[in-house]
This record gives structure tokens, C-alpha cells and sequence, in this order.
């Protein structure tokens, strides 16, 4: 069933489009009601407009706190044209009705997000008329229009030139779904705003609840597994992250892929200086650093475990350029992420039809106010971004030998990689290189052995890093087997003497972060 479009409300905070709106809904003859600011503006234009006040016969007041929230309002977007009592109610009590409703809200969202917002103007920048009418008009979408988003415009104006001045029931359908996902959104963020604020005008790190929204992005072939399926949803606010890339070739991302190029490019946008990482099943299998040139990072990243990366996720934190194309045309890869890819790159890889291309569109700036979420069966687990960098310079040096100046930019290397490593982590390292890792073992000595049998290159001469203490002096005596020169650990075992006697008995400068970096 068409919807013909003789009556419409319009009520914006965003103008952007409103103008020509108004004049192709009066191309059609369409009578158009409007309110404030809006009105004014569409009447500046040359467009003919009744005032709701000149409609409903009562006058905006409170400071516009009460406008549009009035039975003649509201009657004539939720009345059923279908039903009798209820055209007979609109006759009766003198109430036209309201075909097509174009409503955007208040915007909150960027209200509290402005340093320095006060409670009072949260307050004010909640909006009560819009979304009513919103939900009226999406409630009875067989009978009326709800268009809440600018960019939907032109497409109802293409649909009414096609259908006589009318709009689809199919159509009509689809815009009231977008209505109440924005209004449940639009009550999730003042929900989750309000339930922070503290008594003394503070707030809160987690409120009592917490309301999210995502949109969908892309269907998946599959999840973990074949067997599963799967779905990828973009939070709102993403900026620089994955849901926000450019593909600029390649087969769709799998789950898999999201994964581990998610790991990738949130370890590589740890370093300041040019960066490559190569990662495997949310395991970095290759990390370095490179002035010189991107290439040069890559090959030393490719280095550290040329085995593993057969398959793997390189993430750049500099744009790709030819060389480094040409290096990364001989093996399998599955993605590659950079910010930015040279023209000539992308004729070397388009070669490689299968291979995703990603182009980030700015680096990730994170910061522990960024949170991450893990689902739980029946809950929800909330923290804190491990987004910090700790300044290693401060850190503890618990040994007779302290770290030479060489050490300590390894160390600084070691310990930015080590929080990417799933926990028992430990990476072995030089300054600009990641030598070898051991991962995700149940005890950290295990961890340690792995790191020294992983090794594709000497380990005499590198630094240790531990996401967490050493239980005991076992995994420092391994090390030095392995010829390692310098440790980077959080301390707190109470064994942590017996861990600084065997740093010292073998000349292994040791330094305490008081920071632990389990990632699970």
C-alpha cells in the first residue's frame, strides 16, 4: 500500500538539505508544517509554511521546552486511516492528518562529548519532542513517513516522482526501523551519561548499566570455524580502527582475518618510529623498526620467524611503497593494513588477486579511556584499554649492573611488544628487532623455552621481556643460557630476590615496571 504524501511535519536540528527538501515536497503540493528555526529557515528560502503554533492554536513557550507536544500533533501521526472511530476522532476534534514526519534530535551525543560540558547542558540537549514524535509517526509506518536522516532525502523525493506523490509501505517500513535503532541509541547515550554522574558532581568509571549499539557492517563466510556463522558490526564512534578501513582489493576479510589484523595494526601503531608487525593467530611472529626505510623494517620483521608469517597479517605504520611491495609479492599473505599504499605498490600486489589490501584512514590514537569488551556466557566483561606506554626510564633497576643506553632501547622495544603477546608472554629482542616469542604458555618457564627454541637468529647479545613476574629464579637462569643480557619484568613475586641474585650472578641488568600486561 502507497502512502500519498498531501501533509508533512518538519523539525530539524540538522538544516543540511532541509531547503531543498521543502521545495520538492511543495512541488508536489505537499502542505508543510514546521516549527522554530526550521521554519524561519524554510520560509527565508521563498517556501510557503504554517507555523505548528498557527496549527495547534498554542504557542511554543519554555523556551521551546514545549512545541510539537499537542493532540493535533500527535493525533495525526498515529491515527490509522483504516480505522473509523479513528478518522472519526480526527474529524471530530478538527485534526488533519500528518503524512510524512521529518524529525532529527538534539544532539546530545555531541554535547557531553565536548570538554567542559556541564550537567545543565546535557540537560537542556535532551530532547523529548522529536523523539515522540519519531516513535508516533514509526509506530504507524503504514500510514505515515518518518524520515530522520538528511541522507535519506533524496531517495523519498526519486520514490514519490515515481509514485505520483507517494511512498511505499516497504519503504515506509524500513525508515521506522531506522527510527527506533536511533532512538534506542539516543536513550542508551543519555542512559549511560546520567547513570556515571556522581552526587558531588563527579563521575563515575562504569555506570550501574550500560547500553551499546553497532551497526552491521559485513556478513561473514564464517566465524572461528566453518561451522560457525558470523557477523561483523562497527561501533559508532570507530575512527581509526578496522571497521573504518578502505579495501582496496582482495577476497572478503574473514573472521579470523578482523582478528588478527585488529592485533596487528593496535601493535603497530604503538611505535612513533617507521614500524612493521607480521601477526599469526593474534601472536606477533614478527616485529622491528627500520629509519631507513619501511623495507628494511619489513625484511627484520619478516626475520624473526619467516615460517610462521607464511599466511600472516602485516600491518605498517608508514605507507607501502614499491620495494617493500615487491619483497612482500613473494610470499602468502592474507592482509595487508598501512595508512596509505604508493601507487606503484598497488600494481606489485594487485597481482596477488586473493590478498586484502587495507588503507587505515589515520593512525590509532587510544587511550585508557577507551575500553574493551569480552562476552561472557550470560555477562559482559568491561576494562580499561592497556593503552598506556610506560616510560621504562622510571622503571626499577633492582640489579648491581643497571642497562646500558643500548639496553634500554631494546628493552623499551621488548616491552611494547611483550603487551601484544598472549599471556604467559615472553619476547626476546634487540632495539629495533623482535627475535623470537613464546606465547600463551601455562607456566612462564615453558614460555621462556619456547622463546629460546623459536629463535631464527642469535639470541646472545638480546634483551628479555615478561608481561608478568618470574615465580622463580628458573626462567633468568634460562635466559642467561640464551645469552641474554638484559631483563624487563613487573616485579612483585615474592620470590623477587631470588630472580635479582640470579640477574646478578650472571651480569644481567634487570629493571621493575611495576606494571603487568596479561593479555588473555
Amino acid at each position: 500500500m502507497d502512502n500519498k504524501i498531501k501533509r508533512v511535519l518538519i523539525s530539524v536540528t540538522d538544516k543540511k538539505g532541509i531547503v531543498d527538501l521543502a521545495r520538492e515536497l511543495k512541488s508536489f503540493g505537499v502542505e508543510i508544517l514546521s516549527t522554530g528555526g526550521t521554519a524561519a529557515l524554510i520560509k527565508a528560502a521563498g517556501v510557503a509554511v504554517t507555523d505548528v503554533a498557527d496549527y495547534t492554536g498554542f504557542p511554543e513557550m519554555m523556551d521551546g521546552r514545549l512545541k510539537t507536544l499537542h493532540p493535533k500533533i500527535h493525533g495525526g501521526l498515529l491515527a490509522l486511516r483504516d480505522h473509523k472511530e479513528h478518522m472519526y476522532a480526527l474529524a471530530r476534534h478538527g485534526i488533519e492528518p500528518i503524512d510524512m514526519a521529518v524529525i532529527n534530535l538534539y544532539r546530545f551525543e555531541d554535547t557531553v562529548a565536548k570538554e567542559g560540558c556541564t550537567l545543565e547542558q546535557a540537560i537542556e540537549n535532551i530532547d523529548i519532542g522529536g523523539p515522540t514524535m519519531l516513535r508516533a509517526a514509526a509506530k504507524n509506518y503504514r500510514f505515515v513517513s518518518v524520515v530522520m536522516d538528511p541522507a535519506d532525502y533524496s531517495r523519498i523525493i526519486e520514490e514519490m516522482k515515481k509514485r505520483n506523490g507517494a511512498v511505499s509501505e516497504e519503504t515506509n517500513f524500513a525508515l521506522a526501523v531506522k527510527v527506533f535503532q536511533l532512538t534506542a541509541r539516543y536513550d542508551g547515550a543519555i542512559s549511560n551519561y546520567l547513570g556515571r554522574l556522581l552526587p558531588d558532581g563527579g563521575m563515575k568509571e562504569f555506570p550501574d548499566t550500560v547500553t551499546m549499539q553497532f551497526d552491521k557492517a559485513q556478513d561473514l563466510r564464517y566465524g572461528e570455524n566453518p561451522h560457525q556463522q558470523a557477523v561483523f558490526y562497527r561501533e559508532k564512534t570507530a575512527a581509526a580502527s578496522l571497521p573504518n578501513a578502505r579495501q582496496l582489493q582482495g577476497k572478503e576479510l574473514s573472521y579470523n582475518n578482523i582478528m588478527d589484523g585488529d592485533a596487528a595494526w593496535s601493535m603497530v601503531c604503538e611505535f612513533d618510529e617507521p614500524a612493521v608487525v607480521i601477526m599469526k593467530h593474534a601472536n606477533p611472529c614478527g616485529a622491528a623498526t627500520a629509519r631507513a626505510s619501511i623495507k628494511e623494517a619489513y625484511l627484520k620483521a619478516l626475520a624473526t620467524d619467516p615460517l610462521s608469517a607464511f599466511g600472516g597479517i602485516v600491518s605498517f605504520n608508514r605507507n607501502v611503497d614499491k620495494e617493500t611491495a615487491e619483497e612482500m609479492a613473494k610470499i602468502f599473505l592474507e592482509v595487508i593494513i598501512a595508512p596509505g599504499f604508493d601507487e606503484a605498490a598497488k600494481k606489485i600486489l594487485a597481482e596477488k588477486k586473493n590478498v586484502r589490501l587495507l588503507e587505515m584512514p589515520s593512525l590509532l590514537k587510544t587511550s585508557p579511556r577507551d575500553y574493551d569488551f569480552r562476552r561472557v556466557v550470560g555477562g559482559l566483561l568491561v576494562q580499561e584499554r592497556d593503552a598506556e606506554i610506560d616510560d621504562i626510564r622510571s622503571a626499577a633497576a633492582v640489579t648491581k649492573r643497571k642497562p646500558t643506553e643500548e639496553e634500554y632501547q631494546a628493552l623499551s622495544f621488548a616491552w611494547k611488544v611483550v603487551k601484544n603477546v598472549k599471556s604467559n608472554a615472553i619476547v626476546l629482542a634487540s632495539k629495533d628487532q623482535l627475535v623470537a616469542v613464546g606465547a600463551g604458555q601455562m607456566s612462564r618457564i615453558d614460555s621462556v623455552k619456547i622463546s629460546k627454541m623459536k629463535a631464527n637468529m642469535p639470541t646472545e647479545g638480546t634483551v628479555l621481556a615478561s608481561d608478568a613476574f618470574f615465580p622463580f629464579r628458573d626462567s633468568v637462569d634460562l635466559a642467561a643460557q640464551a645469552g641474554v643480557t638484559a631483563i624487563i619484568q613487573p616485579g612483585g613475586s615474592i620470590r623477587d630476590e631470588e630472580s635479582i641474585q640470579a640477574a646478578d650472578e650472571h651480569n644481567i641488568a634487570m629493571i621493575f615496571t611495576g606494571r603487568r600486561h596479561f593479555k588473555h
